[in-house]
Parts: structure tokens; C-alpha cells; sequence
């Protein structure tokens, strides 16, 4: 069925234009940028979806801070009963930090990502309705992404029921959670503006993303404060800046770490700034910008996992970067 598509105006905030600007890439993505955000899904983002064994998810509190959360089920509990509606029919453990975020209205940014064919696509909605078992959403924003940096790992469901997970809350950086981040080939990222902070006319709210590299891409590192800090190169990409975008308005972040062996999962609370050079960044091949993170608080979700993963391919597009053993 052909679905009416509304050309949305300008999609990009005053935080992602801002960047864009500085790149050189705004007068161009002023021009497609109301034809690459639609405001439904296109029938291979929903047929995507479906296939999908998990999803991520992005939400923020009521204290401004992004959590990113990851939804597990088998294949087809995600579904899109017409074009601008994404039911989800699972919801996030007891202890996960999004799960208290769910209500009618609340904004929520979704990626669906098969890392074994390295399709992504990202859907930013409104919780429309709740069920004892999951919830729908309203699409108000939908587009897709580029393969880079994905590595590429197939992800299976595991029938069975499986004991749930056992949460435990750091305010610093456990041994078991820095060896999961410094040995990362990839993470999650959310990143929120609040809707006072963008021009009513513009896309605001919740986004959620994929950040891949080398294994050890992510430096960690003590700050002078005391601080546990992550240091991120960020490669080449599509130039919307929707993640660097919201920093750059609101730098606060939600960090999801995945261990792909045991399961556990990772949520890292951050205050986020860009570095655009230095000694450094000129160092690292491949890096356009470093990423900083400041981390507040973690969570370690341990068990209760319902997904096996195959052993990553590594990216193609990582022949062009390089590594923190080779910076200065």
C-alpha cells in the first residue's frame, strides 16, 4: 500500500547544524536532508525489523540523562503494523535504567542493527501505547545508515527461559568493566536535546547509535579528578552529526557496553566533549574528532541474556584506522 510521505522541513537542529556548518557538509544536507528523514518507515526498514532478534533503545530520565538499553526476543517480536507504527513485544529487564522511562508520550530513539549483513536503520518515536508485555511507538522520525564500522557478528535468540539478570550499580569503573571497554570492537551510544533547547519546527528528542572500531578503539583512562575517562576517535560518516549534534546542545550520554561471550551488559552514564584537535587526534589514523567521556555512574547487568553471538569479521572500513598503541 503506498503510504502518503510528508517532506518534513529542515530536520536537523541548531546543535547539528552547527556542526555541519563547521565540516563544510550544511549547505548540502539543508538540501536532502527533508528527503532522507521521512516521517514513516519505507517498507525495507520494516522488513528489517521483523527479522530483528533485539533491538536498541535510547531513552532520557527526568534528570536529563540519556540511558541506551538493549530489548531481546525471538524473531518477529518486533513488527510494524502499518508504516508509522513500531510495536515492540518485549520490555526491558527490572533493573534496566529505560524501563522506568516508558510511558505514553515519552520520546524513545530505536535502532535495529543486523550486524552479520551490516544493515541499520534508526527510528525516533513516541510511546503511543503500554502492554504487560511491551509497547508502541509512533514513528516521527525514520532513516537509515551506512555499513561502516560494523562488525559483523550474527546474533541468535536461545529458547528457554533463563535466569534474570543480577544488577550491580558502580560509581567507578570495576576491573571486570574496564577490561570489557578497553577490549570493545563496538558500543552504543544515546544522546538527547529536550525539547526547550530545539526550534519547535525541528526533530527533537532521543537518538541511539552504533559506534564500532579496532578492538581497544575506546581508551580508558583516570582523570586528574579521579574520574574514570574514555577517549573515542570519531571516523568519517554521514555528516548529520545526530549523535555529536546533541552534545553539542546537551553533552550528556548513555553508554552501552555488550559483552558478546557472557552476555553482561554494560550501561555507562557520561558527560560528553569534543575535541576537534590536538596532539593526540593527529596521531590517531583515521580520526576526525575524539570523543571524551566523563563517567558519572555504571550498571552492570549480569545474566539473563537470550542471545549467542558468532565471533566477529571485523569492518572493512577499519583498514583505514588506527589504534591507541600507535598515538604519541
Amino acid at each position: 500500500m503506498k503510504t502518503d510521505t510528508i517532506v518534513l522541513p529542515d530536520p536537523y537542529h541548531a546543535g547539528e547544524q552547527a556542526l555541519q556548518r563547521r565540516v563544510g557538509w550544511r549547505e548540502r544536507l539543508a538540501e536532502v536532508g527533508p528527503h532522507l528523514m521521512r516521517d514513516h518507515m519505507p517498507d525495507p526498514h520494516r522488513e528489517l525489523f521483523g527479522r530483528l532478534p533485539f533491538v536498541l533503545l535510547g531513552g532520557m530520565d527526568a534528570a536529563g540523562q540519556p540511558h541506551a538499553s538493549m530489548v531481546m526476543g525471538p524473531q518477529g517480536f518486533v513488527h510494524t503494523p502499518d508504516a508509522r507504527t513500531l510495536v515492540i513485544g518485549a520490555l526491558p529487564e527490572a533493573q534496566d535504567p529505560l524501563l522506568g522511562l516508558l510511558h505514553v508520550g515519552a520520546s524513545i530513539g530505536v535502532l535495529g542493527i543486523e550486524p552479520h549483513t551490516r544493515r541499520r536503520n534508526r527510528m525516533n518515536g513516541v510511546v503511543r501505547a503500554l502492554h504487560a508485555n511491551g509497547f508502541e511507538l509512533r514513528v516521527r522520525q525514520s532513516f537509515g545508515n551506512c555499513p561502516k564500522y560494523i562488525q559483523a557478528r550474527h546474533a541468535r535468540w536461545v529458547d528457554g527461559a533463563g535466569a534474570p539478570a543480577a544488577a550491580q550499580r558502580m560509581a567507578q569503573l570495576d576491573l571486570a568493566a574496564a577490561s570489557l571497554i578497553r577490549s570493545a570492537d563496538t558500543f552504543f551510544i544515546a544522546s538527547a536535546v529536550p525539547p526547550a533547547q530545539v526550534d519547535s519546527t525541528a526533530a527533537h528528542g532521543i537518538d541511539v547509535s552504533h559506534r564500532g572500531g579496532r578492538p581497544g578503539f575506546v581508551r580508558l583512562q583516570r582523570g586528574t579528578d579521579g574520574a574514570d575517562v574514555l577517549t573515542v576517535p570519531d571516523f568519517a560518516g554521514n555528516n548529520m552529526f545526530n549523535t555529536l549534534g546533541n552534545l553539542e546542545l546537551h553533552p550528556r550520554a548513555g553508554l552501552l557496553f555488550i559483552d558478546f561471550v557472557q552476555g553482561d551488559r554494560l550501561h555507562v552514564a557520561v558527560e560528553a566533549r569534543v575535541l576537534w584537535q590536538g596532539d593526540e587526534l593527529a596521531a590517531f589514523a583515521g580520526a576526525q574528532r575524539l570523543v571524551q567521556f566523563h563517567v558519572r555512574e555504571a550498571l552492570r547487568l549480569s545474566g539473563g541474556s537470550r542471545l549467542a553471538w558468532s565471533d566477529p569479521v571485523p569492518s572493512p572500513f577499519l583498514r583505514a584506522t588506527g589504534s591507541w598503541a600507535g598515538t604519541r
